[in-house]
């Protein structure tokens, strides 16, 4: 489907792709309020459908209370910090041959796959050693 070309879905973008702390929709609507005085936390979530749809960003379900999104949409994995919620992304090449053993073993067909890890960040780590 073919979109109309939207300023604040390009700052969306823009801001997603300058940041690594997957965040909320809350988060953007924080940044972009002073330079879109008329924006309403619907036309965030519009556009993070549209960038969605269009394969532009991810969003990251945690199952915690509210959606965080990112840009980088290339597979790879998550770290996410129990103690103060940040999420990371991990440098790990991304073990494709899960897929085939799921497959291999349960007769299914698998698609993608996703993995998250849960632990404590080195900023927590280093308030809780103070």
């Amino acid at each position: 489907m073919l979109y109309k070309k939207s300023k604040q879905r390009d700052r969306i973008l823009e801001l997603l792709k300058t940041t690594g702390s997957h965040p909320s929709a809350d988060w953007l609507y924080e940044k972009l309020k002073a330079e879109f005085p008329r924006l309403s936390m619907g036309t965030i979530y519009r556009n993070l459908s549209i960038l969605e749809k269009q394969g532009l960003v991810k969003k990251i379900d945690f199952g915690s209370t509210y959606d965080r999104f990112e840009a980088n949409i290339t597979p790879h994995y998550h770290f996410i910090c129990e103690v103060c919620g940040a999420i990371k992304d991990l440098e790990l090449p991304v073990e494709y041959q899960l897929e085939k053993k799921v497959e291999e073993e349960t007769h299914m067909t698998v698609h993608k796959h996703r993995i998250e890890f849960f632990g404590i960040c080195n900023a927590c780590m280093a308030k809780k050693g103070s």
